[in-house]
Protein backbone atom coordinates (compact mmCIF):
# COMPACT_ATOMS: atom_id res chain seq x y z
CA UNK A 1 0.00 0.00 0.00
CA UNK A 2 2.94 2.83 0.96
CA UNK A 3 4.44 1.72 -2.11
CA UNK A 4 1.14 3.05 -4.30
CA UNK A 5 0.94 5.74 -2.57
CA UNK A 6 4.51 6.59 -3.13
CA UNK A 7 4.07 6.17 -6.78
CA UNK A 8 1.12 8.00 -6.83
CA UNK A 9 2.62 10.92 -5.00
CA UNK A 10 5.68 10.85 -7.76
CA UNK A 11 3.58 10.64 -10.40
CA UNK A 12 1.27 13.88 -8.96
CA UNK A 13 4.57 15.70 -8.96
CA UNK A 14 5.93 15.05 -11.72
CA UNK A 15 2.87 16.10 -13.70
CA UNK A 16 2.10 18.98 -11.41
CA UNK A 17 5.69 20.24 -12.94
CA UNK A 18 4.28 19.73 -16.41
CA UNK A 19 1.12 22.08 -15.37
CA UNK A 20 0.83 25.25 -18.07
CA UNK A 21 1.70 28.41 -15.94
CA UNK A 22 -1.92 29.89 -17.66
CA UNK A 23 -2.27 33.05 -19.47
CA UNK A 24 -0.83 36.22 -19.29
CA UNK A 25 -3.00 38.22 -20.74
CA UNK A 26 -1.11 39.28 -23.65
CA UNK A 27 -1.06 37.96 -27.06
CA UNK A 28 2.20 36.53 -29.41
CA UNK A 29 2.19 37.15 -33.05
CA UNK A 30 0.79 33.85 -33.24
CA UNK A 31 -1.99 34.81 -31.71
CA UNK A 32 -1.71 32.90 -28.71
CA UNK A 33 -1.50 34.19 -24.87
CA UNK A 34 1.80 34.73 -23.76
CA UNK A 35 2.97 32.39 -20.71
CA UNK A 36 3.10 34.21 -17.55
CA UNK A 37 6.94 34.74 -16.48
CA UNK A 38 8.25 32.63 -13.43
CA UNK A 39 9.91 35.09 -11.20
CA UNK A 40 11.62 33.72 -8.26
CA UNK A 41 11.25 35.74 -5.10
CA UNK A 42 14.07 35.73 -2.10
CA UNK A 43 11.69 34.68 0.16
CA UNK A 44 10.80 31.90 -1.93
CA UNK A 45 14.29 29.78 -1.94
CA UNK A 46 13.38 27.25 0.91
CA UNK A 47 10.57 26.34 -0.52
CA UNK A 48 11.67 25.93 -3.72
CA UNK A 49 14.92 23.76 -2.52
CA UNK A 50 12.78 21.64 -0.35
CA UNK A 51 9.86 21.31 -3.06
CA UNK A 52 12.32 19.28 -4.90
CA UNK A 53 14.13 17.57 -2.73
CA UNK A 54 10.93 16.59 -1.67
CA UNK A 55 9.82 15.66 -5.31
CA UNK A 56 13.43 13.78 -5.68
CA UNK A 57 13.12 11.24 -2.53
CA UNK A 58 9.36 10.60 -3.95
CA UNK A 59 10.71 9.35 -7.12
CA UNK A 60 13.82 7.95 -5.66
CA UNK A 61 11.34 5.82 -2.89
CA UNK A 62 8.85 4.94 -5.67
CA UNK A 63 11.79 3.17 -7.56
CA UNK A 64 13.28 1.64 -4.56
CA UNK A 65 16.26 4.01 -3.90
CA UNK A 66 17.02 5.61 -0.42
CA UNK A 67 16.08 9.50 -0.03
CA UNK A 68 18.42 11.96 0.22
CA UNK A 69 19.31 15.32 2.22
CA UNK A 70 19.70 18.71 1.15
CA UNK A 71 23.47 19.18 1.79
CA UNK A 72 24.63 23.09 2.41
CA UNK A 73 28.18 22.51 1.20
CA UNK A 74 26.51 21.05 -2.55
CA UNK A 75 24.19 24.21 -2.31
CA UNK A 76 26.20 26.32 -2.51
CA UNK A 77 28.77 25.08 -5.02
CA UNK A 78 25.65 24.45 -6.78
CA UNK A 79 24.55 28.16 -6.62
CA UNK A 80 28.76 29.42 -7.45
CA UNK A 81 27.70 27.27 -10.93
CA UNK A 82 24.38 28.46 -11.78
CA UNK A 83 25.61 32.33 -11.45
CA UNK A 84 28.89 31.20 -13.33
CA UNK A 85 26.89 29.96 -15.98
CA UNK A 86 24.94 33.10 -16.32
CA UNK A 87 28.41 35.13 -16.65
CA UNK A 88 29.65 32.72 -19.30
CA UNK A 89 25.89 32.48 -20.84
CA UNK A 90 26.53 28.86 -21.67
CA UNK A 91 24.93 25.76 -19.77
CA UNK A 92 28.37 23.64 -19.44
CA UNK A 93 29.62 21.50 -16.59
CA UNK A 94 32.55 23.59 -16.16
CA UNK A 95 33.57 26.94 -14.50
CA UNK A 96 34.94 29.89 -16.05
CA UNK A 97 38.26 29.57 -14.23
CA UNK A 98 38.24 25.57 -15.65
CA UNK A 99 36.90 24.31 -12.63
CA UNK A 100 34.95 21.07 -13.06
CA UNK A 101 32.15 19.96 -10.66
CA UNK A 102 34.19 18.07 -8.74
CA UNK A 103 36.87 20.81 -8.35
CA UNK A 104 33.47 23.24 -7.21
CA UNK A 105 32.23 20.91 -4.69
CA UNK A 106 35.88 20.17 -3.03
CA UNK A 107 36.26 23.82 -2.65
CA UNK A 108 32.27 24.15 -0.95
CA UNK A 109 33.95 21.97 1.61
CA UNK A 110 31.93 18.82 0.43
CA UNK A 111 33.33 15.70 2.23
CA UNK A 112 31.65 13.29 0.23
CA UNK A 113 31.97 11.89 -3.30
CA UNK A 114 30.14 14.44 -6.16
CA UNK A 115 28.17 11.56 -7.74
CA UNK A 116 26.91 13.73 -10.92
CA UNK A 117 25.88 17.23 -11.62
CA UNK A 118 22.37 18.22 -13.47
CA UNK A 119 22.24 21.72 -15.30
CA UNK A 120 19.94 23.62 -17.38
CA UNK A 121 19.22 26.93 -19.10
CA UNK A 122 15.41 27.87 -19.30
CA UNK A 123 12.19 29.84 -18.22
CA UNK A 124 10.97 27.09 -16.65
CA UNK A 125 9.92 26.23 -13.14
CA UNK A 126 11.69 24.22 -10.84
CA UNK A 127 9.20 21.19 -11.60
CA UNK A 128 9.09 21.32 -14.90
CA UNK A 129 12.67 21.55 -14.74
CA UNK A 130 12.59 18.33 -13.10
CA UNK A 131 10.48 16.51 -15.03
CA UNK A 132 12.68 17.71 -18.19
CA UNK A 133 15.77 16.04 -16.37
CA UNK A 134 13.58 13.05 -15.28
CA UNK A 135 13.14 12.42 -18.74
CA UNK A 136 16.19 11.91 -19.80
CA UNK A 137 18.64 8.38 -19.18
CA UNK A 138 21.83 10.43 -18.27
CA UNK A 139 20.26 13.42 -15.99
CA UNK A 140 17.81 10.89 -14.52
CA UNK A 141 20.68 8.60 -13.17
CA UNK A 142 22.14 11.05 -11.59
CA UNK A 143 18.85 11.76 -9.57
CA UNK A 144 18.54 8.18 -8.64
CA UNK A 145 21.99 6.94 -8.19
CA UNK A 146 21.51 4.30 -5.44
CA UNK A 147 24.73 5.32 -4.11
CA UNK A 148 23.23 9.20 -3.28
CA UNK A 149 22.92 10.41 0.38
CA UNK A 150 23.11 14.40 -0.01
CA UNK A 151 21.52 16.69 -2.65
CA UNK A 152 22.19 20.24 -3.42
CA UNK A 153 20.26 22.50 -5.18
CA UNK A 154 20.06 25.75 -6.60
CA UNK A 155 19.84 28.65 -9.05
CA UNK A 156 20.26 31.99 -11.02
CA UNK A 157 17.96 34.06 -12.01
CA UNK A 158 18.51 36.65 -14.68
CA UNK A 159 16.61 40.20 -14.80
CA UNK A 160 15.38 38.62 -18.22
CA UNK A 161 13.66 35.47 -16.27
CA UNK A 162 15.73 33.09 -17.55
CA UNK A 163 16.62 30.76 -15.29
CA UNK A 164 20.81 28.89 -14.14
CA UNK A 165 19.22 25.74 -12.65
CA UNK A 166 22.29 23.37 -10.98
CA UNK A 167 21.38 20.19 -8.67
CA UNK A 168 24.41 18.39 -7.96
CA UNK A 169 24.28 14.51 -5.65
CA UNK A 170 26.87 13.31 -3.60
CA UNK A 171 27.26 10.23 -1.48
Amino acid sequence: MARVLSILLASFLVLAGCAEQGPSGRVGADGMPLPKPYKIRTSDTSKIQYRVLDSVNALRTAAGAAPVQLNSQLTAAAATHSRDMSVQQRPWHFGSDGSSPIDRVQRAGYGGTMLGENISETFETEMQTLAAWMDKPGTRQVIMDPKATNMGFSWYQERTGKIWWTLLMGG
